[in-house]
This record gives structure tokens, C-alpha cells and sequence, in this order.
């Protein structure tokens, strides 16, 4: 059992059955009555977010959740399919499970999974993945009203921003947390 001073954005709880992994939360104490904890809480099978509040020092159950590195090989029929790098078995995720992270995953990436009894309820990527720009507009020298910036469309069909002088063709260097260009890769 955990407390609500324990809560850290990632921990995942047992609430009345279900698994629900916390993305925020804000402890609270106003000037008048108790301290509480203010969360949002996604529901790790339907990804439903929520907004639940707790009273201080509530006790909730937590899930201890086992980490294995596995190896993203390809998607298909909406499931992406892993590997995992010490039995080679594949498994295969729902495309809906990964959410926003599709975007990002790179044939031969080795991610973080999350299993719990045998299943997976999460993949975690690499907080740094290096990829192929394949479309881009050519910048134009002395061209900064935009801020030095432009799009550019990766090859895993997502676009970000990135700086002038970046053209079609090369490898650029990504944090996937915050979803920003850092370096051209050579």
C-alpha cells in the first residue's frame, strides 16, 4: 500500500479493480480545511483520463510492474510487434495502447515495456531516437521571420519542427518526451 506522498507521475494504482496509471498530480493545502492531492489518472487498458482527488495520507494500492527491454520489429492489422531481447518471443500490442508514441517508433528501437500478470499495459520509448527527414521545405539563406524554423515530416509519418539549414535526406536527433528536434546526426 502507498500513500498519496507517494505518488509520482508514472506510478500505477489499483483503484475498485482497475489499473490506472497517475500522468499528473499536485498536492495541495489550502489556507482552510485539509490537504489533498489533486491527480489525473489514465485507465491503463481504455486510456479514459480522469481527474480524482485524494485526501492526504489516503492509502491506495499500488502495482508493481515488471520492466523488460524489447525490441519494436514492425506494425501491422493495427498491432505493433515486439521483441523481446532475452526469450525472442513477439509480442504484439494494440496500436490504440500507444497512443501519441506511434509517431515515434522506429523499426529496431529497443523500448521499455510494462507487463503486469503476463500482459502488457505499456511501452515506454527510448528518451532519444535518431530518424530520417523525408520531406522538407529547402531553407532559404537569411530566411528567419519564422524564427529559424520549419516543418519537416519524419520518416515514421510524424512532423516537427526543425531549423533552417536541415534538408531532406538527413538524420536528426529527437527527444520523444517533449516531441523536439535537438541535432542534426551525421
Amino acid at each position: 500500500m502507498a500513500t498519496t506522498a507517494d505518488f509520482r507521475n508514472g506510478m500505477v494504482l489499483r483503484i475498485e479493480g482497475d489499473l490506472w496509471q497517475v500522468t499528473f498530480f499536485q498536492h495541495v493545502k489550502p489556507g482552510k480545511g485539509g490537504a489533498f492531492v489533486r491527480t489525473k489518472l489514465k485507465r491503463v487498458d481504455t486510456g479514459q483520463v480522469v481527474d480524482r482527488t485524494f485526501r492526504a495520507g489516503e492509502r491506495v494500492e499500488e502495482v508493481r510492474l515488471e520492466r523488460r527491454s524489447m525490441q519494436y520489429l514492425y506494425s501491422s492489422d493495427h498491432h505493433a510487434y515486439f521483441m523481446d531481447l532475452e526469450t525472442y518471443e513477439q509480442h504484439a500490442v494494440s496500436e490504440a495502447m500507444l497512443d501519441d508514441q506511434k509517431a515515434f517508433l522506429v523499426e529496431n528501437t529497443v523500448c521499455d515495456v510494462l507487463m503486469h500478470d503476463g500482459g502488457i499495459i505499456g511501452v515506454e520509448l527510448p528518451n532519444f531516437i535518431e530518424v530520417e527527414i523525408v520531406e522538407t521545405e529547402p531553407g532559404v539563406r537569411g530566411d528567419t521571420a519564422t524564427g529559424g524554423t520549419k516543418p519537416a515530416r519524419l520518416v515514421t509519418g510524424a512532423t516537427i519542427q526543425v531549423p533552417l539549414f536541415v534538408n531532406r535526406g538527413q538524420k536528426v536527433r529527437i527527444d520523444t518526451r517533449s516531441r523536439e528536434y535537438l541535432e542534426r546526426v551525421t
